[in-house]
């Protein structure tokens, strides 16, 4: 899959409402139908009734002390809290006194039961070659690669980056930081070197774990070449570990002496004796030590480094992979997503590892070598949870019934849906042809920011409506409010927020709280602002309508507007752009940018090429504009903001809505839409 949660796949909240934006939003989706779970589906579930659901919901509102102690049993916590939170908005502290290993929780707890020998992590490579690592095993690489970056020099507090592809090293790197108390930001494969150099420069990153190459689609990704352009512009970086995936062949790299090392080379080293039991016995930390760093489109240009801490994520995660996907002993569990997003970080490594689940890992493409490829690694390993995005859901639906229909698809028993709204006509496609119609579909909704999922529909408990997410999680008091905050009535549409803490929502923006109070707390006093439109139906479900700021969705990456607009202006042509998304039947959202360009530059196709090329060297090819339009001057009110609301209708073919009157210039949109191709 491609990601992010919803709202991202989950992402970040405005960061400066729209001109003109109305106190209402419109819902225009209606209930196609309702799918209850099925009897013998609901009699082996954790939780059976939508009863049993809401006595868990309210005992996690009125008494979440109870409830938290209840459900974080199983994880490993040194020093039990003495306080379960205390908040003063915007910072908020949950488990307070507790100290633990995060790491204990997915390795070391498994060690003695069960799961000793059980599948943590079963990996398929786009080449076809696959292997397993038990728990024993996954905690022994662990371990091994603790001890070797302790070292290395890499201390508590430390920043340690990651950009690697799928492969179950990824998931190593990011334990193995959590095991010796660093902090780690796993950086999208995707993105490109400048995008990379930013990120490690704003975390100021000590050592850098990257690979010489990644399968994609058949190709490789020079993953370390486009590292050691991204490293002359840093300065922080002192070592860079470089897995062996490709092959010198394939992947010729170029190693620094004194800078640069082999993964198997550094694990063949003998550590010192201090690394080893360290590494073996690790540190207990704090409840708020930071935990990871993830990197998140704003609306400022800048990304956002959102920081997590470790008790309250880790509960958030856990609690939710437990109950939103039923996890049982005998389940093979693969959330598509990619480790290098939020999706990927809570519901294939930390939730998942910390529940003894066996977790399927897929190094490539949905489509490679063609669109029977997921269908064939269920068929394989019997994979019996799916949890996917409905960009691929749209895109399988596109290929043809044919694929699906080739394999055995028997061994699933649940469905899910992360990354953005899936439409009705998606959800009971994917109900029907890829669940049999025997499969429950929980679709969730959730943030980088929150950590874990805020709404779904647990699968034995409650019924499903196509379109709508559902109802809200343990812990989450949320709501759909106007302006004033005020709670809008059944089916009224309006701003989603969370009006208390959680313990999995983000702490703050790393090296950036005044950032954070204004992005996600100030703009709807006392709560926080999700930047998603909904509405809440008479059952109590919730319908997420999508963005209602500046931050596109695209084919489930989620990418603020003005890092593409500052990526287009930093071309030598470029005077001005705007990027807006229409919608699309495939991606959910398609990149749409207007341009004006500066005197001397022809405006044509050629430009456009070259204005491909450079998005695809400032940011990543998964930022590439679908439609690139020039224009004379751009719709603007009489203080210069771009009125992106009108660019939307315009890329939309639709007719332009709402107040035109802050506009400085109204001939402009008659204009465009001369200009249209």
């Amino acid at each position: 899959m491609t990601e992010l949660p919803r709202g991202p796949l989950a992402g970040a909240p405005t960061e400066g409402i729209q001109d003109g934006m109305s106190d209402s939003i419109e819902s225009h989706q209606k209930e196609v139908g309702r799918f209850p779970p099925s009897p013998e589906f609901s009699a082996k579930a954790l939780v059976q009734s939508h009863a049993a659901y809401t006595t868990m919901y309210e005992l996690s509102l009125s008494d979440p002390e109870a409830f938290w102690r209840e459900n974080t049993q199983d994880l490993v916590f040194r020093k039990t809290w003495t306080k379960f939170e205390e908040w003063k908005l915007p910072e908020a502290k949950f488990f307070n006194g507790a100290t633990l290993n995060v790491s204990e929780s997915c390795l070391d707890r498994h060690l003695t039961t069960s799961a000793r020998n059980r599948a943590a992590i079963v990996f398929e490579g786009e080449p076809g070659d696959s292997r397993t690592l038990t728990y024993f095993e996954l905690h022994r690489e662990v371990v091994r690669l603790s001890a070797a970056l302790t070292d290395l020099g890499v201390a508590p507090g430390d920043r340690v980056a990651i950009y690697m592809g799928m492969v179950p090293e990824t998931a190593i790197a990011m334990l193995a930081c959590a095991r010796i108390g660093a902090t780690h930001s796993v950086i999208f494969g995707g993105f490109s070197s400048d995008a990379l150099s930013e990120r490690i420069n704003d975390c100021g990153a000590k050592v850098l774990l990257t690979q010489d190459g990644a399968w994609r689609r058949g190709s490789v990704v020079p993953l370390k070449k486009m590292a050691d352009v991204a490293l002359e512009k840093t300065k922080t970086i002192e070592h860079v570990v470089v897995l062996r995936r490709i092959g010198h062949d394939l992947a010729p790299v170029q190693m620094k002496e004194g800078r640069d090392v082999w993964w198997e080379d550094l694990l063949e080293r003998k550590p010192s004796d201090k690394a080893l039991t360290l590494a073996k016995k690790p540190p207990a930390f704090d409840a708020e030590h930071p935990l990871f760093i993830l990197y998140t489109s704003g609306s400022t240009g800048k990304p956002k480094g959102v920081l997590h801490t470790s008790a309250g994520y880790l509960a958030g995660a856990h609690v939710t992979s437990k109950y939103v996907f039923d996890l049982k002993e005998t389940d093979l569990y693969w959330c598509t997503a990619d480790v290098g997003w939020v999706t990927g970080h809570s519901y294939i490594v930390y939730g998942p590892l910390s529940c003894g689940a066996s977790c399927m890992m897929y190094e490539g493409a949905p489509n490679a070598p063609d669109w029977g490829r997921f269908w064939k690694i269920i068929e394989k390993h019997g994979v019996t949870i799916l949890y996917t995005a409905p960009t691929a859901i749209r895109a399988f639906i596109r290929a043809g019934d044919e694929w699906p229909n080739k394999a055995d698809l028997s061994s699933l028993r649940l469905l899910g849906s992360v990354g953005e709204p899936i439409n009705p006509e998606a959800w009971t496609w994917y109900h029907r042809v890829v669940g049999g119609g025997r499969c429950p579909i929980v679709d969730t909704w959730w943030q980088t920011e929150t950590g874990s999922i805020m709404l779904t529909t647990l699968p034995g408990a409650c019924f499903s409506k196509p379109g709508a997410t559902g109802l809200p999680l343990f812990g989450v008091d949320i709501a759909v409010v106007k302006d004033d905050n005020a709670d809008c009535k059944a089916n009224e549409g309006g701003k989603l927020v969370i009006k208390r803490p959680w313990p999995s929502m983000a702490r703050t923006l790393y090296n950036d709280d005044a950032r954070f109070r204004e992005a996600y707390w100030s703009q709807m006093p006392g709560v926080y602002f999700t930047g998603d439109g909904a509405r809440r139906d008479e059952d109590g479900y919730f319908w997420v309508v999508g963005r209602i700021d500046d931050v596109l969705n695209i084919a489930g990456h989620r990418i603020g507007t003005a890092e593409i607009e500052s990526a287009l202006v930093s071309h030598p042509s470029v005077a001005e752009a705007a990027a807006v998304g229409r919608p699309d039947e495939l991606k959910g959202q398609a990149l749409v940018v207007f341009v004006t360009v500066k005197q001397g530059f022809a405006a044509d196709n050629t430009l456009k090429e070259a204005l491909v090329h450079h998005i695809d060297k400032e940011i990543g090819k998964f930022a590439r504009p679908d439609a690139i339009r020039f224009t004379d001057t751009l719709p603007k009110t009489r203080s210069g903001k771009i009125m992106r609301r009108f660019l939307k209708d315009v890329a939309a073919g639709t007719a332009t809505t709402g107040d035109t009157s802050t506009l400085e210039d109204l001939t402009v949109l008659a204009k465009l839409r001369a200009d249209e191709d």
